[in-house]
C-alpha cells in the first residue's frame, strides 16, 4: 500500500473545548489506484489531505506513506517526503510568477534531486504545454496554469498524488480535459491518486469514492 491510514483522529481548539474534525479514519490506497474523497464543506476533507501530506499532525492513529510513519518524522523529514514521495495539486495553482513554464515544471524535481529531462519533455508534450514553455504564468489561461501545476507535481515522480479540488477553478470543458490528462499520467506512472472534490462528475471518474460525514468515512 502506498497510503495506510489507521484510526486517525484530529480536533481543533474551540471556545470551550476541542472540536473533533476527524473521528477514527481508516483508509488504504494502493499503487495505481485513484480515490475520490467527497463531503460537505467543513467535513474535514482538506484536513485529512493536509495530514496525509505531512502539513499537519494527527492527534491519534497513524498515517504511513510508502511504509513510513509520518508521526515518526520531524519537520525536515516530512518536507523531504513532500519533495520526493508526495505531490500536491491545489485548486490555487501556486506557480512561481517569476519563473517560466519550463522552470516551474522542473522546480519540484530539482528540489528533490530527480530531474529527468526526458520525463519533463514527455509531460510538457502530453499536457499541451510545449508551445508555452518560455512564457510566464501570467500569460497563461487558468487551464494552462493548472496543467503546469500537474506537470510540476508529476515531474518529481511522486508515489502518491494529493489533489484538492484541482479543477474547481476551471470551466466544465477545460476541467474534463485536464482531468483526462491527469488520469492518463497517473495510469502511465503507477502513482496513487487521492482527490478531494465536490463534483460528482469528477468523483465518478475515480476507481473508488469515499464520503466524509461528521468526521467519519461512509
Amino acid at each position: 500500500m502506498v497510503l495506510s491510514i489507521q484510526n486517525v483522529t484530529k480536533s481543533f481548539p474551540g471556545a470551550d473545548e476541542p472540536v473533533p474534525v476527524l473521528r477514527g479514519i481508516d483508509l488504504a490506497l494502493a499503487s495505481g489506484e485513484t480515490l475520490a474523497l467527497t463531503g460537505e464543506s467543513g467535513s474535514g476533507k482538506s484536513t485529512l489531505l493536509h495530514l496525509v501530506g505531512g502539513l499537519d499532525s494527527v492527534d491519534g492513529g497513524t498515517i504511513k506513506v510508502d511504509g513510513k510513519d509520518l508521526a515518526q518524522m520531524d519537520d525536515a523529514a516530512r518536507a523531504a517526503m513532500r519533495r520526493s514521495d508526495v505531490g500536491v495539486v491545489f485548486q490555487q495553482f501556486n506557480l512561481i510568477p517569476s519563473l517560466t513554464v519550463a522552470a516551474n515544471i522542473s522546480f519540484q524535481a530539482r528540489l528533490s534531486g530527480v530531474v529527468d529531462e526526458a520525463r519533463i519533455a514527455e509531460l510538457t508534450e502530453a499536457l499541451g504545454l510545449t508551445p508555452h514553455i518560455a512564457k510566464f504564468p501570467e500569460a497563461l489561461s487558468g487551464g494552462q496554469q493548472q496543467r503546469v501545476a500537474i506537470a510540476r507535481t508529476m515531474a518529481a515522480k511522486p508515489k502518491l498524488i494529493l489533489a484538492d479540488e484541482p479543477t474547481g477553478n476551471l470551466d466544465e470543458a477545460t476541467a474534463s480535459d485536464v482531468l483526462d490528462q491527469m488520469l492518463g499520467l497517473v495510469a502511465d506512472t503507477g502513482a496513487a491518486l487521492m482527490i478531494v472534490t465536490h463534483s460528482q462528475i469528477v468523483a465518478a471518474r475515480m476507481d473508488r469514492q469515499v464520503h466524509l460525514r461528521q468526521g467519519r468515512l461512509a
